[in-house]
């Protein structure tokens, strides 16, 4: 698998642009802030109708205008397919798949499979637990293109669960009373468990999978630093503490909610479910967030996400390798590491690498320059 030609219509920075790519080892060059991120960003939202840099749509229309369209042909088995999107903040985008239009944007999740590793994947390692939600989310989704439908109907009736809570707790502290609500709640209790078992249930077997992965991974790129290691946990207990057929979450689920119903009609929230949950990142017996060093983080980041693409590239068949993407990485390692990671991606059908300084690629990276200047993308170095 691998993208052949990209074309942008007032997506960030660009009013127009069309990028040709082949297979092998593509590097975008030039100086930051010349639009180099804008296009691999857009390659990664066609794979996952999401950013890796912002959480809304807005940011990714150009100034001044409407809407932005995205277009992406992926070649899969030696066949092209033409995937284009548009993007309508504040409206419902529109997709096509080979200029056929589809019911539902996500339609074309999974055509174009990519991971990416940028500098915001420090975040997977200091960040929050939320970072590394959803680092295993887009994972599924990448994997399982169907798991999308079930991670949004999960976040829809949460949000609906959460508005009730939140009424009952107003209702609560002004001494009135919603005689509705205890009923109404064990409606939207059934759907929360139901959809968040199989997102549940997706994680702890993936992240099981993942595991071995990200130990061997870390181990190449540090140099036999660590070990590292990765586990669930879960607002519900520890991931050996947990079943992980879908039917068995769903009884733990609702028993949980109703441990902690009265707790959550006093705040006003939904304190049980995967939107809760975190991986605790381990290098040897110690968490990585607070004890490991600014190279230690990078380390595991990047072994995190070279982790992904050994597991994806594992089950590929007539769909090819995922298309491995490097935003701006090499400036962040040292020599060591630089050549560690060149030496893991170089056989990859697909590589695309965003740097400022040319000089900063190992040699053995070598293939297709592409220079961008001021939203402007050429062959030409001068």
């Amino acid at each position: 698998m691998y993208v052949s030609a990209l074309g942008l219509n007032n997506f960030r920075s660009y009013s127009q642009a069309d990028v040709e790519f082949s297979q092998g080892v593509t590097t975008l060059v030039g100086a930051n802030g010349q639009g180099k991120t804008n296009i691999i960003e857009a390659i990664g939202y066609i794979a996952l109708l999401d950013s890796h840099r912002v959480a809304t749509d807005a940011p990714l229309v150009k100034f001044d205008t409407e809407r932005a369209t995205v277009r992406c042909r992926v070649v899969r088995d030696d066949r092209p397919t033409l995937i284009e999107l548009e993007i309508n903040p504040g409206r419902a985008n529109r997709a096509r798949i080979n200029q056929s239009p589809v019911p539902r944007p996500r339609e074309i999740v999974g055509i174009l499979r990519t991971v990416l590793f940028a500098p915001e994947d420090l975040a997977l390692v200091k960040g929050d637990p939320s970072e590394r939600r959803r680092f295993l989310d887009e994972l599924l989704v990448t994997r399982w293109p169907r798991l999308a439908a079930v991670r949004a109907d999960y976040e829809r009736v949460l949000k609906q669960r959460n508005a009730l809570l939140k009424t009952a707790a107003q209702a609560r502290r002004s001494g009135g009373k919603s005689p509705d609500v205890l009923h109404t709640l064990d409606v939207w209790d059934t759907h929360v468990a139901t959809t968040g078992a199989e997102l549940l249930a997706a994680r702890l077997h993936i992240l099981e999978e993942l595991k071995p992965l990200v130990t061997h991974a870390y181990e190449v790129v540090s140099s036999g630093g660590g070990p590292a290691s990765c586990s669930y946990v879960s607002n519900l207990g520890h991931e050996h503490e947990l079943p992980h057929e879908r039917a068995e979450l769903i009884d733990v689920l609702l028993a949980a909610m109703a441990d902690k119903r009265r707790e959550e009609l006093d705040r006003g929230v939904s304190l049980v479910g995967p939107h809760r949950d975190d991986v605790l990142l381990t290098l040897g017996q110690a968490p990585a967030k607070g004890y490991a060093s600014h190279g230690e983080s990078w380390s595991f980041a990047l072994a995190l996400r070279m982790a992904s693409y050994e597991l994806l590239r594992s089950e590929a068949l007539a769909d090819g390798e995922p298309v491995l993407i490097l935003d701006d990485v090499f400036a962040e390692l040292d020599v060591q590491r630089r050549t560690r990671l060149a030496e893991l991606v170089a056989p990859a059908e697909q590589v695309l690498i965003t740097a400022a300084v040319e000089a900063d690629i190992p040699s053995m990276l070598s293939g297709d320059r592409l220079f961008v200047r001021s939203g402007q993308v050429s062959r030409d170095e001068s």
